[in-house]
């Protein structure tokens, strides 16, 4: 019998801050959860200039830097190429997408339904069949036209959560800094998390 997790969709694009899709692929592998792990070239070429990934798969990565799997978590690389995936399609069963970081050429597709990859694809299912899609835009200053294609997600169902980190829990460590947005990021998948102390806590 197969179990019933939660299917979340994880995607790593070509913008600096591929720590948070790392670190939030992490925090729901630590979960009875099925990740769907999608990673566009630019993303990777990134990736390996900020972070110690090198080549290779994701998970013997994930794996080396210290992540704990729970035993019931699940994670499904795909190329950014593969329209058969699972995720390309509507009647697949997925409780929400994150894109962390989400790059403005990402952006731009989004908002404008262009569908030239797996990740620009899997975002539309998430918009037309209203499941949670939630983007981590890292640009900075924003253009005008950064600012329209982010309102026009907005409109067609989208979350917008800059990585714009709050400092109320007096952060100590760069990652105490990942944890406070990746954690918003779990709030509004609905999964319980420690990641990182509440106002008021």
């Amino acid at each position: 019998m197969e179990l019933d997790r939660k299917k979340i969709i994880v995607a790593i694009t070509g913008a600096s801050g591929g720590i948070y899709g790392i670190r939030l692929a992490r925090a729901l592998l630590a979960l009875p959860v099925e990740v769907y792990l999608v990673v566009s070239s630019s993303g990777r070429q990134v990736m390996m200039h900020e972070t110690g990934y090198e080549s290779g798969m994701l998970e013997t990565f994930l794996r080396a830097s210290g992540a704990i799997f729970h035993e019931q978590a699940k994670l499904i690389e795909i190329p950014p190429d593969d329209f058969s995936a699972p995720i390309a399609s509507g009647s697949f069963r997925q409780d929400g997408m994150v894109i962390a970081p989400c790059s403005m050429n990402t952006l731009a597709a989004i908002a404008n339904g262009i569908t030239d990859n797996l990740i620009h694809r899997a975002a539309d299912v998430c918009l037309k069949e209203r499941r949670p899609l939630i983007l981590l835009p890292r640009e900075t200053p924003l253009s005008l036209v950064h600012l329209k294609n982010m309102v026009r997600a907005a409109q067609a169902g989208a979350m917008i959560l800059p990585p714009s980190p709050g400092f109320y829990h007096r952060p100590q460590t760069i990652n105490d800094l990942v944890d406070g947005i990746v954690a918003r990021a779990l709030d509004h998948l609905g999964l319980a998390h420690d990641l990182s102390p509440r106002w008021g806590e």
